[in-house]
């Protein structure tokens, strides 16, 4: 399977969460067997040299998980607030409507080890470049972030570049 049969399985559901907004469900990609499969092997070529993969709470732990087992590399989640039992490091970053917060367990990552970002999708970029700064406070060097999924016209990916990572998706989706 190649990245235009990735973009078909992917459903688009009108008007959610709002009028207007064209939500891009990944659960039918992940709910495909030869898609998902498809979709893992597809990152993993495009992963550059890594120590960790780090996955963004809730669907980049699917495939980043499932991409540190692929890469034989260890993984760290990006957790929201209150999810780990140890003592963390956070940050916080602006949402549509108020704010949010990435924790980690700084142990987790180690002076200048090289961590991979992954996340299904890839919007305005708020909550990628907050998990990169976070990793890279734990002394992880962040350079390239993977996703399944970029919404181009949103910006987010050249916030990511704009701090130096490289960003690649396999599938790009127009609009909002």
């Amino acid at each position: 399977m190649n990245p235009d049969d990735l973009k078909a399985i992917i459903r688009t559901i009108p008007d959610f969460p709002k009028p207007g907004i064209q939500f891009r469900d990944i659960t039918t990609l992940m709910s495909h067997g030869t898609g998902f499969a498809a979709a893992l092997r597809l990152l993993a070529e495009r992963a550059g040299p890594t120590d960790l993969i780090a996955g963004i709470e809730a669907r980049g732990f699917i495939f980043g998980g499932a991409l540190a087992q692929l890469l034989g590399r260890g993984f760290v989640p990006l957790r929201k607030r209150g999810k780990l039992p140890v003592p963390t490091i956070g940050i916080d970053y602006a949402l549509e409507y108020g704010t949010d917060r990435l924790e980690l367990d700084p142990g987790a990552i180690g002076e200048g080890r090289r961590v991979l970002l992954v996340d299904d999708l890839i919007a305005t970029g708020g909550t990628a470049l907050a998990a990169a700064r976070l990793l890279r406070e734990a002394g992880g060097v962040v350079e390239q972030a993977l996703f399944v999924i970029d919404l181009p016209d949103l910006g987010g990916a050249d916030r990511l570049r704009s701090e130096a990572i490289g960003v690649d998706a396999l599938v790009n989706f127009c609009g909002h």
